[in-house]
């Protein structure tokens, strides 16, 4: 039996040990940064996928796929945008032993990939608007430490790109992201608080960014998700414009929406515990294991009982492991709450003369299922367990929250900060030096518990303009 370390005390030990007993994913490839994704980690990222795929889709979004190659000369044209990663970026320069006329770019991100074919596809308004998105690895040249899901170099990515009419028509379609996101957010149980960044610390190129955020560990947070509205800002370097229904020729206004395996790790980091792994049914690799218990006077009764219900499950839609192997069932019921499976279902003598499994959801929950009922029973054990895990996950949230009403108090921070803020940026990174960390910017959300009117900027005093801030040290 694996002991993990405390979570509170030392979040990031805990998470390493969660990541590795749960086996998700292998670290010992010989490039930094750049990990394996094991059997489980592959089913919980297909699972991950699906979630992004079905509530994008639902908005209109259409799946395409460009190449992870980019001209260094198409990812130059936005100066802004270069300048934010070129630290960050893998350069290509030889092909075979011949050295490259133009060197390439492996993508960080794709819009000095996209753009160029986006000002082939979009010539008229009838063009409008373009909405398609991709899920592909992107590469950045992490230089902090690297953590599995959290911080790698190679990243299985997310990202929608869009092409509107007009800033009105951007603007709804960054509405229209917060509103999947959410959807995406529910299936997976994470609270979470979008929040517009200050303009020093917006995406290269944006206009303005909304970054969505979990609190992680003592006063820390983690940005899961990323909404960008661009204006012409890329549009006009690329030359992306269209004839408008006056024949007038406009350049188009964009957006995007970026995710990523971080959100596994989100998942992990807010629902785990001192067992291990705790998973969402969305997410879960396996959302049920049956577990047949021999014993002396049981014959094979319970082992064909227990294939039989992971069939019926398996043909009722849901994602089933059969443990039959030969361990001990204590052994087999410690393995499986590590991997965080939500659902348990044991199957002994008892249990087949009774024709009522035992069963133990990941939180401890235990109720009978009747074979009888089994598909419909399940269904509701699964839906229950997501309803407290969400309730469970809505608590820590907004526990994880206080307010600070003096740079000495903020210093002191256990806590992500609400604090005062009146915009300007000179107060802005007094703030960031009070926490030692960052000021995220201004809640686009309701806050997780009632607050009352702000009174004034924590780092000046200034009452004109100011608003309520989130502060926090980013994971």
């Amino acid at each position: 039996m694996v002991e993990l370390p405390d979570k509170t005390a030392a979040f990031i030990d805990w998470y390493l040990a969660v990541v590795e007993a749960a086996n998700l994913t292998d670290k010992r490839y010989p490039v930094k940064g750049l990990n394996v994704w094991t059997p489980d980690g592959m089913r919980a990222r297909r699972n991950l996928d699906a979630v992004l795929i079905r509530e994008i889709e639902a908005t209109g979004s259409v799946a395409v796929e460009f190449p992870a190659l980019i001209p260094s000369t198409e990812f130059a044209k936005e100066a802004e945008h270069i300048k934010g990663f070129d630290a960050q970026v893998y350069w290509v320069t030889k092909g075979g032993t011949s050295p490259l006329d133009i060197p390439l770019v492996l993508r960080p991100t794709s819009e000095t990939a996209m753009y160029p074919v986006f000002a082939l596809w979009v010539r008229s308004h009838r063009d409008l608007p373009l909405n398609v998105y991709q899920i592909v690895n992107t590469f950045r040249y992490e230089t902090k430490t690297t953590r599995p899901f959290l911080r790698v170099r190679e990243i299985h990515f997310f990202e929608e790109h869009t092409c509107q009419a007009n800033e009105e028509h951007a603007a709804e379609r960054v509405r229209s992201n917060r509103q999947a996101f959410r959807a995406m957010a529910s299936a997976l149980a994470l609270p979470y608080l979008a929040v517009r960044r200050p303009d020093w610390d917006k995406f290269p190129g944006a206009f303005y960014s909304i970054a969505l955020d979990i609190p992680v560990g003592a006063a820390r947070t983690l940005q899961i998700g990323s909404i960008h509205h661009y204006r012409e800002n890329f549009a006009r370097p690329y030359g992306i414009r269209y004839e408008a229904a006056d024949g007038s020729q406009r350049y188009v206004h964009q957006t995007t929406f970026g995710l990523s395996e971080r959100l596994l790790g989100a998942a992990l980091a807010v629902h785990g515990d001192r067992k291990g792994a705790v998973f969402p049914t969305a997410l879960a690799p396996y959302e049920v294991v049956v577990i047949p218990i021999p014993g002396p006077d049981a014959g094979e009764a319970p082992r064909r009982v227990a294939t039989e219900v992971a069939e019926r499950l398996r043909r009722h839609g849901r994602r089933v492991h059969l443990d039959d192997g030969d361990e001990r069932p204590g052994a087999k019921y410690y393995r499986w709450e590590t991997a965080g499976t939500p659902l348990r279902l044991e199957v002994g003598r008892r249990e087949v003369e009774n024709r009522a499994l035992s069963a133990a959801d990941r939180l401890g929950h235990k109720a009978p299922v009747a074979l009888d009922r089994l598909e419909h029973e399940v269904d509701d054990r699964l839906r229950e367990f997501d309803r407290a895990l969400i309730e469970r996950a809505q608590r820590a949230f907004a526990a994880a929250f206080s307010v600070a009403r003096s740079l000495e108090e903020l210093a002191a921070s256990s806590t992500v900060r609400l604090v005062g803020w009146c915009g300007r940026e000179d107060c802005g990174h007094r703030i960031e030096t009070a926490i030692d960390g960052a000021l995220l910017g201004t809640p686009e959300d309701p806050l997780p518990f009632p607050v009352p009117p702000v009174t004034g900027c924590i780092a000046c005093g200034r009452s004109d303009g100011a608003q309520w801030a989130i502060a926090a040290r980013p994971l």
